[in-house]
């Protein structure tokens, strides 16, 4: 009876009906049930009565369709085990509803068969795609699915689409609010990735690689994920990737790697690189820079009403691309895994001899780490380093230089486009930018009016 109910929900969910509703959490049992796509696309009202009427929360304004992509939401419904901080078991089989968004190529040519399973982070009080990158992910025809595992995530849709949120629930209706069911509910997210079938996330799609990826917080969740819970569970993920924050201290069997923006590291103090850790320190990036605020103002705008504003001491946002070392780190994690050969290993930042003030050159920029060809070959001065109000210490800084110091910097524009060029090609032959973003770099460089 319980089977034949959830392919009717299912159908009747496919058909795009109003009356369609998430299906009650079911306790027991170790594999999670899924059920969509949820009807509902943008342009809709999120407090629109009836699902067809509704959108998914953040979806993207990217044309998917022209890149072969499609992006759907579903319901992932299960009952998940509790995990403290400290690794310690609180609770078995408590039933939970949540949501799955999927971006994913249409046709199985397009697809590699790798899946990077987004934990969404929840720092500002809702879901964030902190790591979704559409001209990286498609280029590549990897899946995106971003999971919301965590309270405060699922409680904010909850209240912005009641129709199409309101029966979601991570905390066991109320007994477990400090995401103790946040790690398993991630993990089943996976479980229900790897299982191929006509309710699949994937639609047709078969995974064959499974990544976990989580920035700042979610790396922190990640981490905790990995170092506690992962030695007492059964694997479901293939590797790791942890951007923009903290990463485990233990070496599993997973391949494990880490990418940080200059905002992020704090001191000399470093693990070291093994044959299952990698960590990459990038100069001039920011913690949350350029790319991600000029994403993501027009859906906060749509979604929230607007997005927030920020005095900082210094004008905010780097505009080093570190979404391009991220492409790069995701390329050599999947070689990792799928044939065993380790990233390359990159120099780290220069401190001084304190071990906790960062090395600069005369114009400012970070000593050292990756150097990518807007750090290499400057134009501004971009930071990790901000102040002001809370927050601008992630956003790094951006301050152009003036015609002065660039024309004394590249008195002839080919001196200019020969370092650029020289500066990439050097990033691409050691593996830390991938050729389609060092050919953007040179079209961008041909476009400005550097050494004219």
């Amino acid at each position: 009876m319980r089977r034949r109910w959830r392919r009717l929900a299912t159908a009747v969910l496919a058909a795009g009906l109003v009356s369609a509703v998430p299906p009650p959490a079911v306790a027991g049992g170790s594999l999670p049930e899924v059920v969509g796509p949820i009807p509902g696309s943008v342009p809709g009202d999120p407090r629109a009565p009836g699902l067809a009427d509704t959108y998914p929360f953040f979806s993207t304004p990217d044309d998917l369709a022209a890149r072969g992509y499609v992006e759907e939401e579903f319901y992932l419904s299960g009952a998940a085990d509790g995990w403290s901080l400290d690794g310690s078991r609180v609770a078995a089989d408590v039933p939970y509803t949540t949501r799955l968004v999927v971006r994913r190529p249409e046709s199985p040519r397009r697809f590699t068969g790798t899946v990077l399973v987004e934990w969404q982070n929840v720092t500002a009080g809702y879901d964030l795609d902190a790591l979704w990158e559409a001209d990286a992910i498609t280029r590549a025809g990897h899946a995106w699915i971003g999971v919301s595992a965590q309270r405060v995530g699922v409680d904010h849709l909850r209240g912005w689409s009641p129709a199409r949120y309101g029966r979601l629930d991570v905390t066991g209706g109320g007994a477990f609010t400090a995401d103790e069911l946040s790690y398993d509910i991630f993990a089943q997210a996976a479980e229900a990735v790897r299982k191929p079938g006509r309710h699949s996330p994937l639609g047709g799609l078969r995974a064959r690689t499974v990544l976990a990826i989580g920035a700042s917080q979610s790396a922190a969740r990640m981490t905790v994920y990995y170092d506690r819970v992962l030695p007492q569970v059964r694997p479901v993920f293939d590797g790791y990737a942890f951007v923009v924050g903290s990463a485990p201290s233990r070496r599993g069997p997973e391949p494990v790697f880490q990418v940080l923006s200059e905002t992020d590291v704090r001191s000399a103090r470093r693990p070291p690189d093994t044959d299952r850790f990698r960590r990459w320190e990038v100069a001039g990036t920011a913690h949350s820079g350029h790319r991600g605020q000029v994403y993501r103002a027009p859906i906060a705008e749509r979604d929230l009403g607007g997005a927030p504003s920020y005095e900082c001491d210094r004008p905010p946002f780097s505009r080093v691309p570190m979404h391009h070392v991220t492409a790069a780190a995701y390329h050599h994690l999947v070689r990792w895994v799928e044939h065993g050969t380790p990233p390359p290993v990159a120099e780290p930042l220069e401190f001084e001899a304190d071990g906790v003030t960062k090395r600069r050159d005369s114009l400012g920029l970070a000593r050292g780490g990756i150097r990518l060809s807007q750090v290499a070959v400057p134009t501004a001065l971009n930071t990790g380093d901000n102040g002001g109000e809370s927050f601008c210490f992630l956003f790094g800084s951006h301050e152009p230089f003036d015609e002065e110091t660039l024309d004394r910097l590249y008195p002839a524009r080919g001196r200019y486009l020969g370092s650029v060029r020289a500066a990439d090609h050097g990033n691409v032959r050691s593996g830390f930018l991938l050729p389609a973003d060092a050919r953007g770099n040179w079209r961008e460089a041909l476009a400005s009016d550097v050494g004219r």
